[in-house]
């Protein structure tokens, strides 16, 4: 059976990942594949929103470097308070960084600087122009965290024109074979055809908003029902649809329920 066809329970029992694991349990339990993407440059502004929709979501996912901090300690004040939502809320943090240089670069980039993601954010994701050593630079510095971490390799955009897909993503699987312990899945816009027996790769959508439609800078939009139910993706990235809402904990929860609903109907047709 292939793996968009089995249960997150049953997925949680045997991903090839820790973190992987960990999220797909996350997900069950809360019965949620909503990931929330705060884009949004106060960072005050994004603790609140997320502690009003911690219920409802299985992953926030940060912009890091388009938040306003006054001061480098701000920053760290931050992620410790994220960190905390986190926790409270049982959710994952998504630092979607896309990194895309060679290895020793990238493991600079996550390890230290002023952001320290490796410390605190549990999936990052990397483009895969650079070749397999982005992916053996990242994993090197997530071994040394302690903790689970996990990355996701971008194999397609939701923006119009993008270079994904195709022949593209097929190579980034190959990639994305050369270390399952380390890569969890996908940025795509829905499963990745051929996958081979023993792999289950999660992927996750964005540019996914109930109305569908697009914006004036080229990005596309899906419904939940289009990337879950009909494309087999796992999890939806929601972002201007919920945090500009003037009820966003109301929008959000139309969303989760849109998702899990299209989940499970496409579990159900196994």
């Amino acid at each position: 059976m292939s793996y968009t066809m089995r249960t997150y329970e049953a997925r949680a029992e045997t991903h090839p990942t820790e973190i992987g694991r960990r999220l797909l349990t996350i997900m069950a339990s809360k019965k949620t594949n909503l990931c929330i993407s705060a884009d949004l440059t106060d960072p005050s502004q994004i603790l609140a929103l997320v502690d009003k929709l911690g219920p409802q979501i299985c992953l926030v996912k940060t912009h890091i470097d388009i938040i306003t901090f006054t001061t480098p300690s701000s920053i760290t004040d931050f992620t410790t308070a994220l960190s905390a939502l986190a926790t409270k809320h049982n959710f994952l943090i998504f630092e979607d960084r896309k990194f895309a240089d060679i290895g020793s670069t990238v493991a600079h980039q996550y390890r230290g600087g002023v952001y320290r993601i490796a410390s605190w954010s549990h999936i990052t994701n990397a483009h895969t122009v650079p070749g397999p050593g982005i992916i053996a630079g990242l994993h090197s510095v997530a071994k040394e965290v302690g903790e689970p971490r996990g990355l996701l390799m971008l194999g397609e955009m939701s923006s119009e024109g993008n270079l994904g897909g195709g022949e593209y993503l097929q190579k980034t699987v190959e990639m994305a074979r050369g270390d399952r312990e380390f890569v969890v899945g996908f940025i795509a816009q829905g499963k990745v055809d051929g996958a081979k027996e023993g792999e289950d790769w999660i992927v996750m959508s964005p540019g996914v908003k109930l109305g569908g439609g697009g914006d004036a800078l080229g990005q596309r939009y899906n419904t939940p029902q289009s990337v879950v139910g009909d494309k087999g993706s796992d999890v939806v990235i929601v972002g201007r649809g919920v945090i500009m809402s003037e009820d966003p904990v109301t929008d959000a929860e139309k969303y989760r329920v849109a998702a899990w609903g299209a989940y499970e109907k496409r579990v159900a047709a196994a």
